[in-house]
């Protein structure tokens, strides 16, 4: 099995998470504050270049203004566009 940080699901995922940042308007110094985070952990996030866990997905959502649902159900329509389910 391949690991998933490293799928096109994951990459999708990436892209949806990204996508709800900028559509709150949110820029990626602005949610690393809300995060008491720095910046260049936000970036490495969004670029899978360091790997999310659920409560910190959770975390994010929170700070862009979306529930967890609200995502996941994001999250499912980009994979349904994207031919993944």
């Amino acid at each position: 099995m391949e690991k998933s940080i490293y799928t096109n699901q994951y990459g999708l995922f990436l892209a949806t998470l990204r996508a709800a940042r900028e559509s709150a308007g949110i820029s990626q110094t602005e949610l690393a504050a809300r995060l008491s985070v720095d910046q260049p952990l936000v970036s490495k996030c969004e670029s899978g270049q360091r790997r999310l866990d659920f409560i910190e997905v959770r975390e994010w959502c929170a700070a862009i203004g979306i529930t967890l649902n609200e995502l996941t159900d994001s999250f499912e329509e980009t994979l349904m566009r994207a031919g993944k389910k």
